[in-house]
């Protein structure tokens, strides 16, 4: 029954789920010397991958939340993190998430575990990683998640492990959460920059016929998901996106060990996003429970250096769980 006790303990402040939420990419402040691959996809078009390595037989597969990038301080502080423990760090930016339009109508959605896969078999064929470990954080912990129990029985021997971090399990009870008051101003910032995407999308391919007024109108990610999701991805209405992009389903075909690690007081998660029955009926998937965090917050502290709870449980969870053996190699 891989139910775990928490011990992450923050200071009074940073009981504030709302503060810890904010917090991390409004003042944290750091940085990590990417270098920039960008890999051909199968449907002509491009995903951009950024390496920081130190010559490991080890690799991490970062994966961003919904509308961040390699950029985010999460990504950029993990990455730093596994680095200082001999691993090499990858950081997807998920299409159209570098900094650079991808070349298709479509981006991605938090059940696109098929770039995901691409991208892993991608790293498999050029790279030579004898360990392989995939960390995703919010919409891409759900893909991470998916991921492996969607694909559990064709997976690489090379893929060793997961963590993933505040993640939207169920994605209608979280977008039911997301619609309250309480989350007002974060569903604002997330519409503004998604708005501005799709009413770009629209420009490219006049063939996509977008309800402008709509667009401009809409107040929750279901009046997107009408106007862009569905139809781009092939849905038949949000409640069937919801239910097919959902990694709770997938959570009892996991057999790697992975954790989920998500925040009581996390706003953005319904209950249904806390999977203590599936964590208790399995071997391999860890559930962690944390009373405060907020969403991919989990900060302790106002200093810095002594606020990286979040960097060092996802270490502390390869180096406890995760059978590997970690090596530098001569480059």
């Amino acid at each position: 029954m891989p139910i775990l006790k928490s011990d992450f303990n923050p200071s009074l402040p940073f009981r504030n789920g709302h503060l810890n939420t904010v917090y991390r990419p409004l003042f944290m402040k750091e940085i990590c010397n990417y270098t920039r691959k960008r890999i051909n996809t199968w449907d002509n078009d491009f995903i951009d991958l950024d390496f920081s390595t130190v010559n490991s037989n080890t690799l991490a597969i970062l994966i961003h939340g919904l509308e961040g990038s390699s950029e985010s301080k999460y990504m950029i502080s993990t990455a730093n993190e596994l680095n200082t423990k001999k691993i090499d760090a990858v950081s997807i930016n998920l299409r159209g998430c570098s900094g650079e339009d991808n070349l298709l109508l479509g981006t991605y959605h938090s059940g696109k575990t098929e770039d995901v896969e691409f991208i892993v078999n991608h790293i498999l064929k050029t790279y030579d990683y004898e360990n392989i470990i995939i960390i995703g954080f919010s919409l891409g912990g759900n893909l991470t998640l998916k991921y492996l129990g969607e694909f559990s029985e064709t997976l690489s021997p090379k893929i060793k492990g997961a963590i993933a971090t505040s993640v939207p399990i169920d994605i209608e009870s979280s977008e039911r959460e997301m619609d309250k008051l309480k989350n007002k101003l974060y569903i604002e910032g997330f519409l503004k920059t998604i708005r501005l995407k799709v009413l770009e999308k629209s420009y490219k391919f006049p063939e996509f016929e977008l309800d402008k007024d709509k667009l401009f109108k809409a107040k929750k990610f279901k009046h997107l998901e009408y106007l862009y999701t569905v139809p781009v991805f092939g849905f038949e209405s949000p409640e069937d996106y919801w239910k097919k992009a959902s990694s709770k389903p997938y959570l009892s075909k996991i057999k790697l060990p992975t954790l989920l690690i998500n925040a009581e007081d996390d706003s953005f998660l319904g209950k249904e996003c806390f999977p203590y029955e599936e964590a208790g009926d399995s071997e391999t998937f860890f559930l962690e429970v944390t009373k405060y965090g907020g969403h991919v917050g989990f900060l302790s502290t106002f200093k810095q250096e002594e606020s990286r709870w979040l960097e060092k449980r996802i270490s502390r969870f390869i180096d406890e769980n995760i059978e590997i053996k970690i090596e530098q190699t001569i480059s």
